[in-house]
């Protein structure tokens, strides 16, 4: 009841650390929370001190007790406890009783009610005691609790229930409440006051307050019965929903209408006697609410005005005032009077004493609303038409009267935060269109009025006045008669129902959606509808919604809601009634009070806002509220004298302790209520007969003897502050920090309301004025008319950012104001831990009132602020602070609005005060001291911003003519200031004409040279300047560089130029970095620019690095056409990797190019994306497709799909390449020139045939071959593609031949004139003869692909193959390596994985270090780097083998896998490895030649372990290691171009293996010891015993591939290669070795003895393993084998044993069986 908790609920979930030590330098603990008690206000009266042990963090008082929290967590009592029952009932106030049941619990807050007590602990828990006979310690089957007891507050919802943490408490006399965790309301006890849905008392068990789910509840306060809530409003996005039209609880209709005698009510009153309307959903929901009642209109010639009441910020449209009134507006017919009457539905609570008829249901048959017969009988009474033109006429002259729509949205909009003024509800709507509909053709103006009313409704809908006017001014009229102000205020000051209140104290907030019929149906002015039919202005929300998005839960909320239920016989609910209400229910003129701490009374309601002031409501009785108006059921202003801040309240039974500022900044107290005399302290409560009371809050005379009061607490008739003595001087600097950002947001809240509001106001507000009746009105010009459109957008930004600054002042000045009640702490204070919140919203006003000032915009509103605030503004004069006399208006306004900057000193000085009270060495101090420096060296940056903003607006003003030749006034904005100019000719430019006019202008972001009628505009973040020398010359110059232009500045002194260089140097580093503290800004930095003279760039802009005026680095260029470039430049040209898309405006697609430029156009490696389709990968050079790259045109399901790869020479196929016509299924394979095939070719088909030979003009002419499948031949001359044209021989698969001149295609016939021979049977030599090699006619293997080798030795940088420098060439290897990673690092889509990463790092050593020759160790280490060169593309090696798999996959696959080309694919294999061998020895000059010896190393035992190597010692035994290009490379070559090869082999065998394949699977039916006799192995040789399963078996008859199993098994492994990626035939020779091993392990176990092999002995047994063995295309392998073998080992061992394999295999095929 009378307990409160201070501050905002993000101070009290920090309360728990609250209890540290204090800081070095805090005053000490016994001087910090000293308790002071007394009762009354009577200058006798002296506060008693209450001695404890520690300080007192918190107290809370009852009718006849108290309960305190000290630091520690502890909790004592004092006063009477008649609830324990065994022991002291009663403890005097100076003797604390320790409540040792809460010992071992650490209590952060306490509570007390009438007569009961609550307790929160450190982990949310809740402990109550004292009286429970209603429940209220939520306790059953107990009337009283004497100790702390806990108590579970369980949420039913979860299973099982969870525990609920509680923040804090609040009790009142029959009932409790606790805020929690999750910021929601539980209550337990009797009474509405509980506000749940139910009828059952008392409630035992904590219940969620379900009508405030979902709401952020910030405190709680609890009166005797009823209770109060701070709420946060609700986000703009939940506040915007259609009204209903009927109230869910008792089915009303909230829009009625009213059928009188001569007019029709149309009224949205409604009074729902729960006041909140349940959702399906749960949400609670009020009933559209009303506005206060219109102000009465005398005259005719007296404009309407009504001041308006509007949803809380943020808050649910649909919940709305609540009173029980009706308003009516009556029409009367022949112009009589208009009147506007307000009258309570309810009998309850009116001041008059009249009563209206109840609410009756929509059914009801007493209901005074019409039925659907009174509306037609009333609309059929209208249609008499001098009715309707009177009607109209009264319309017209209502609509002339009232206010655009867009002149109240900014103040609307600042009045409701985020949420736009509500239309209508359909209800509404709809009643309005049926009574247009039934007098259609009769009043036809309707329409009119109908679609008027939309289109305002669509600017500003539910306005229908002028609100907010200043100093209470009816309809915004300034200077508008007194008599008319004192009539709007007799009559709003009676309205008992009015839920706004005194509209002198409180600004209006909402508008009236009543419509009065007749005037509706009425005839429409064209004025006003042109006038509707303007473009409005955007509303400025002078309330930011949401408060600043940085602050986060920071700072406190502002815009927060009061809510209230329980009884209200007293008004104590605030709602302008007297009425219970069952649930909570907003009181709306509080929503937009910024209300930041509620307190309650027995019987009275009080309200703190962050303006310092205090609203009051409820009993009177005492003089409780601080004033003595009435009516006291909605809340008013307490009366304070002017400059009294208030920032602390407690409310007793029946009075009320404010603490406030005064003079100084020693807090002080005030009282107001019931006067306590001695004698009758102990009297009882309710005799209050001959008590004096205050008419107004007194001060308290000895509060300025208590010390630094931090909190107050009232309760019963006691009153209690805490305070702090200042030892060191940190508390009282504290209180003056916190004082004078009260004070200051009370100064910036006043230049808001009286200044920046009123000012917006005018803004398209069309004031009217008749100086008599039946004179014609005169329009005022308007803001935006005298603004002009710049300014007055210009000014919308300003009142934005001051709103901001205001609103971040108002939350810092709760939040200090909480940091005094709770933790007095330098590290809670917000504005050091978090300065930049600070920091930035003072730049960005300062920033919008100097761009402002510089457009002329306060020297253009001085003219409508003189018409408002008159010629002596006082009120401007005063808030500005300015003492001087016959100071400009506009000087007035400027010195205004730089007022706030002037705090900012204030905010360095108090830090600095405050840090004097620490040590230098502490944290603390250091903290104080950075938030000094940042504060101060703010102010001085916003002073100079200030004085450059006021040097820009004078040169504006002082240059109207040379503004108007040069057409500079294109050049005034509002970012842009003026920091110099040579309008005094101390600049020139070089070699100008003698007569010619050169002005330069430096602003903050742009160089400006003005010639006579033109300018040019140079942005000063491309613009470099150098000085230059000043040696042998007499000139002082300054060299200036742009992207297009470079010119000279001559000054006039060095002086001059010292002054010009640092100007510009230090305006090119702010433009760039904001800082401008360097005395050179970097030669290399980030900008845009838009080219307007450049050939190749003009018009495009470019975007990203530059160096010394030119693109240099990565950036971006965008031409007017469409295409972009992103990559790398390097003199203002593109260099380097980049990306290129250009439209082609054909085929509405893009032509894409990704990959290297050198100097402006395509160089290198890249990939080029054409619209119609095709693409190429490959080189570039001269943005021309030149070197080896592939073609694909088209697609597989295409017209002409097509791949070539090759070698371009100037966007041309000129060289070798491979062309693969998927179409015909062609694949040709030779020499190209110009785009056509041009000498040697070879030309193979889908179908089998094959032709080698010459080509011309892109045909076969010439000599060539031809082959079909069946091996059908012809020799001869071509002259079309398959066409033969000439001599030659024709030669058929069985041998016969003709020999003559043929013609005619292939395929379709020949004609041959000539001889046909049939060789005999036995001519072989004959036949030998005639036989066709093939690859005579072919492409060398040593010019295929010299393109690709090319590009490889240009990597190196060489000229040509082994035209070069070694170390040039390894370092064109480290910068393609660093520069690719660089690259794949940049690129996210590009990036490497971490094995390639790490072979990358690998390949950063050289291993071309050491000169001399190559040793075993050496060699090994150039094959170790070899192979990893070549397993990243990023390397020239890497590239070039990843380039020759592809050429030669794209050869030998598809079309080209014929058996006729297996010679040509291993002679091509065979000339990579020379090739390659080249680069490698170019790379490593000291490795031998070819076939050249590698001595082996010494027989040091150190060295043994490089000959143990397998792979190092495949070939036969040699004095040392031979070097050849097949043992060097193969093994990284082959695995890569297997594939390919070995199907070639495959298809050239495919016979013989056929052959050796029957054989194998013939022969292997027999068991093993048949097979060895049948093979002649000798007998000897037979193994006599096998293991099998680790155990030897004797070889039976029967036995079956068990002989030799481990040899069978060892030569297994050579099938295994056809698959594998890894050996060689180096390797496979190994294997077959191994099978001897295993053969002749296996012959010696079995002879015990000694023996040497013969091949007769051999060949049969190594015969039986093979074929058991089981090899398929063993004929394949062989051959692989024979054709690459290394040269060094085909003599050797190695080559015997592979000649044994051979023989094998022929000995197979020809094998009989029998």
């Amino acid at each position: 009841m009378h307990q409160h908790c201070h501050g905002q609920i993000s101070v009290m979930e920090s309360q728990r650390k609250r209890y540290a030590a204090p800081s070095s330098g805090e005053d000490s603990s016994g001087e910090r929370g000293l308790l002071h008690t007394w009762k009354g206000y009577s200058c006798s009266v002296t506060p008693e001190r209450v001695l404890l042990s520690r300080p007192v963090l918190q107290a809370a008082l009852g009718t006849r007790h108290g309960v305190l929290l000290v630091e520690g967590g502890q909790v004592y009592s004092f006063g009477e406890f008649p609830w324990k029952q065994s022991q002291v009932s009663e403890v005097g106030p100076l003797k604390p009783v320790l409540e040792s049941a809460l010992s071992g619990q650490r209590v952060v807050a306490v509570a007390a009610g009438n007569f009961h007590s609550g307790a929160v602990t450190e982990d949310g828990g809740v402990h109550m005691w004292g009286e429970n006979s209603f429940g209220q310690c939520g306790l059953s089957s107990l009337t009283v609790v004497p100790n702390p007891t806990p108590v579970a507050v369980l949420d039913p919802d979860t299973s099982p229930p969870h525990t609920i943490r509680v923040l804090e408490l609040a009790c009142g006399e029959q009932h409790s409440l606790a805020l929690s965790a999750q910021h929601e309301v539980w209550a337990w006890g009797s009474g509405c006051q509980l506000g749940l849905v139910t009828t059952i008392f008392p409630v035992w068990k904590p219940q969620k307050v379900e009508h405030l789910a979902g709401r952020h509840v910030l405190q709680v306060a609890c009166g005797a019965f009823h209770s109060l809530a701070l709420v946060r409003c609700l986000p703009p996005q939940e506040a915007r929903r259609p009204l209903p039209d009927k109230c869910g609880q008792c089915n009303q209709l909230l829009y009625t209408m009213t059928d009188k005698e001569d007019h029709v009510i149309i009224s949205d009153s409604h009074y729902c006697p729960l006041g909140v309307e349940l959702l399906d959903d749960g949400e609670a929901r009020l009933e559209p609410g009303r506005s206060p009642p219109l102000r009465l209109q005398s005259s005719p010639s007296e404009p309407l005005s009504s001041h308006t009441s509007a949803s809380a910020p943020g808050l649910h449209p649909s919940i709305t005032d609540h009173t029980g009134y009706e308003r009516r507006r009556t029409v009367a017919q022949n112009g009589e009077v208009l009147t506007t009457t307000d009258s309570d539905i309810s009998a309850a609570g009116t001041d008059s004493g009249r009563t209206v008829g109840g609410v009756g249901g929509a059914g009801s048959q007493n209901s005074p609303y019409p039925d659907d017969q009174a509306v037609k009988e009333y609309l059929k009474k209208l249609s008499d038409t001098s009715l309707a033109e009177e009607t109209a006429k009264m319309t017209i002259a209502r609509a002339s009267f009232q206010p655009p729509a867009d002149s109240l949205d900014l103040l609307t909009s600042d009045l409701l935060p985020g949420v736009m003024p509500v239309t209508t509800s359909s209800a509404l709507n709809s009643l309005v269109s049926s009574c247009a509909s039934a007098v259609a053709e009769r009043v036809v103006s309707t329409c009119e009025a109908l679609s008027l009313k939309k289109r305002i409704n669509c600017y500003n809908p539910g306005v229908g006045g002028v609100a907010g006017a200043p100093g209470g001014v009816p309809g915004g009229f300034p200077g508008g008669p007194a008599e008319e102000r004192v009539r709007l205020e007799e009559s709003m000051q009676g309205k008992k129902s009015c839920s706004t209140g005194d509209i002198r104290e409180e600004e209006a907030e909402g508008l009236s959606r009543r419509l009065s019929l007749p005037g509706l149906l009425s005839q429409v002015s064209p004025r006003l509808l042109r006038r509707a039919s303007r473009p409005k202005v955007r509303a400025v929300p002078l309330t930011p919604v949401g408060g600043l998005p940085e602050a986060g839960e920071l700072l406190p909320s502002l815009q927060t809601e009061v809510w209230s239920w329980g009884r209200g016989e007293e008004g104590q609910l605030g709602h302008g009634d007297n009425l219970p209400r069952l649930q909570p229910l907003c009181i709306k003129c509080l929503s937009s009070k910024e209300v930041v701490l509620v307190a309650a009374g027995a019987h009275h309601s009080l309200a703190l806002t962050a303006q310092s002031q205090v609203f009051s409501w409820g009993s009177n009785s005492s003089g409780q509220l601080g004033h003595m108006a009435c009516p006291t059921t909605i809340p008013r202003l307490a009366k304070l004298s002017e400059g009294i801040r208030v920032w602390d309240v407690g409310a007793g039974a029946q009075h009320t302790l404010l603490l406030a500022d005064g003079d100084c900044y020693q807090p002080i107290l005030y009282y107001s209520g019931q006067q306590v005399r001695e004698a009758a302290q102990d009297a009882p409560q309710d005799q209050t007969e001959g008590y004096s009371y205050t008419q107004q809050p007194v001060l308290l005379p000895f509060c300025m003897n208590l010390g630094y009061v931090s909190g107050v607490f009232a309760g019963g008739q006691s009153c209690v502050a805490l305070a702090d003595r200042n030892v060191t001087g940190f508390i009282a600097s504290l209180h003056e920090l916190a004082a004078a950002e009260r004070k200051f947001y009370c100064k910036l809240s006043s230049v808001k309301n009286h200044i920046l509001r009123p000012l917006l106001d005018l803004g398209e507000n069309y004031c009217s004025r008749y100086s008599s009746a039946g004179q014609r009105p005169w329009v005022r010009e308007s803001l935006g008319t005298a603004l002009g459109p710049a300014s007055t957008v210009l000014l919308q930004s300003l009142a934005r950012c001051y709103s901001r600054l205001c609103h971040l002042t108002g939350q810092h000045s709760a939040s200090l104001t909480a940091n005094l009640r709770r933790r007095r702490e330098v590290k809670s204070l917000v504005m050091l831990e978090h300065a930049s919140i600070f920091l930035d919203t003072y730049n960005e006003y300062c920033c919008s009132v100097g761009n402002f000032l510089v457009m002329g915009g306060f020297h253009a509103l001085a003219k409508p602020s003189l018409d408002f605030f008159g010629k002596c503004p006082e009120l401007l004069q005063r808030l500005a602070e300015s003492s001087e006399e016959n100071i400009p208006l506009s000087d007035l306004l400027v010195a205004l609005f730089y007022l706030p900057m002037r705090h900012l000193h204030e905010y360095g000085r108090l830090l600095l005060k405050l840090g004097t009270c620490f040590e230098v060495s502490s944290v603390d101090y250091q903290q104080l001291q950075d938030g000094c420096s940042k504060f101060e060296a703010l102010a001085l940056h916003l002073k100079r911003r200030r004085k450059e903003a006021e040097y820009t607006y004078q040169f504006w003003k002082s240059f109207p003519g040379k503004m108007t030749v040069s057409g500079l006034d294109s050049l005034r904005k509002p970012p842009r200031r003026l920091i110099c100019e040579s309008s005094n000719k101390a600049l020139t430019l070089q070699n100008s004409g003698r007569f010619s006019v050169n002005w330069f202008i430096l602003f903050n972001d742009a160089l400006v040279h003005a010639q006579f009628s033109t300018h040019h505009v140079f942005p000063l973040a491309t613009l470099w300047v150098e000085p230059i020398p000043e040696e042998n010359t007499d000139l002082y110059g300054l060299k200036v560089i742009s992207p297009e232009e470079t010119f000279t500045l001559l000054a006039c002194s060095s002086m001059e130029k010292a002054k010009w260089l640092r100007s510009i140097n230090q305006a090119v580093d702010q433009a760039m970095s904001g800082a401008g503290q360097r005395a050179e800004p970097p030669i290399s930095r980030t900008a845009s620019y838009t080219f307007y003279k450049d050939s190749r760039l003009k018009e495009a802009t470019y975007e990203g690095r530059w160096l010394a005026g030119k693109p240099n680095g990565r950036g971006m260029v965008k031409w007017l056409d469409g295409r972009i470039y992103t990559g790398t430049f390097k003199n203002g040209l593109e260099d380097g990797f980049g990306d290129y898309v250009m439209p082609s405006k054909t085929l509405n697609l893009n032509d894409h190019y990704q990959g290297h430029w050198k100097e402006g156009k395509m160089h290198g490696i890249g990939t080029y994306k054409y619209a119609t389709g095709e693409l190429y990968e490959g080189s570039f050079q001269d943005n021309m497709r030149h070197g080896h790259g592939m073609l694909r045109s088209g697609t597989l399901n295409s017209s002409s799909p097509s791949v070539f790869i090759g070698q371009w020479v100037h966007d041309k196929k000129t060289g070798y390449g491979v062309f693969d016509d998927i179409t015909r299924g062609e694949k040709y394979m030779g020499m190209w020139q110009d785009d056509q095939r041009q000498g040697t070719g070879v030309i193979v088909t889908q179908f089998g045939l094959y032709y080698e030979g010459a080509f011309n003009n892109n045909k076969m002419q010439g000599t060539g071959v031809l082959l079909s499948e069946d091996n059908t031949t012809y020799e001869g001359e071509f002259s079309e593609d398959w066409t033969l044209n000439g001599k030659g021989v024709l030669t058929m698969a069985n041998g016969d031949y003709f020999e003559g001149t043929f013609t005619g295609e292939w395929g379709s016939g020949l004609k041959v004139t000539g001889s046909f021979f049939k060789p005999n049977l036995y001519d072989s030599d004959g036949d030998k003869g005639r036989a066709v090699k093939l690859g005579r006619l072919a492409v060398r293997p040593e010019q295929k692909w010299r393109a690709v080798f090319e590009e490889c030795w240009m990597r190196l940088g060489c000229e040509a193959p082994g035209q070069g420098e070694n170390q040039r060439a390894w370092e064109n290897i480290a910068v393609a390596l660093t520069t690719s990673r660089r690259l794949h690092r940049d690129c996210p889509e590009m990036n490497l994985s971490q094995s390639h990463n790490i072979t990358l790092e690998s390949l950063e050593f050289n291993p071309q270090q050491h000169v001399g020759p190559v040793t075993m160790e050496r060699y090994d280490r150039i094959r170790h780097y070899l192979i990893k060169a070549c397993d990243t593309p990023l390397h020239p090696l890497g590239r070039l083998m990843e380039t020759l798999v592809a050429v030669y996959r794209m050869t030998y696959v598809g079309v080209g896998a014929n058996r006729r080309l297996l010679l040509q694919a291993v002679n091509e294999i065979m000339s990579y490895l020379a090739r390659i061998f080249q680069l490698v020895r170019f790379l490593f000059p000291d490795l031998p030649e070819e076939g050249g010896v590698i001595p082996e190393p010494s027989s040091d035992p150190q060295d043994k372990k490089d000959s143990n190597c397998a792979d190092t010692q495949l070939e036969s035994p040699k004095p040392g290691r031979v070097v050849s290009s097949s043992s060097l490379l193969l093994p990284v070559l082959l695995p890569r171009l297997y594939p390919p090869l070995f199907t070639l082999y495959a298809l050239e065998k495919e016979r013989e293996d056929d052959v050796y394949w029957e054989c194998v699977l013939r022969l292997n039916k027999q068991p093993d010891m048949a097979l060895l006799a049948f093979l002649g192995v000798q007998h000897k040789f037979w193994p006599v015993s096998v293991p099998v399963l680790g155990e030897r078996t004797e070889v039976v008859s029967s036995t079956k591939d068990a002989c030799f199993a481990s040899a069978t098994e060892t030569l297994q492994q050579i099938r295994q290669f056809v698959f594998s990626t890894t050996f060689t035939p180096s390797d496979k020779l190994q294997v077959i070795q191994l099978t001897f091993e295993e053969i002749t392990k296996e012959v010696v176990s079995s002879l015990e003895n000694s023996f040497l092999w013969s091949m007769d002995d051999l060949f049969p047994v190594f015969l039986y393993v093979v074929l058991r063995a089981r090899i398929r295309n063993l004929g394949s392998e062989v051959s692989l084998i024979e054709d690459l073998m290394d040269p060094c080992v085909q003599h050797g061992e190695h080559g015997i044993m592979f000649t044994t394999l051979k023989a094998c295999y022929y000995q197979i095929q020809h094998e009989k069986t029998t």
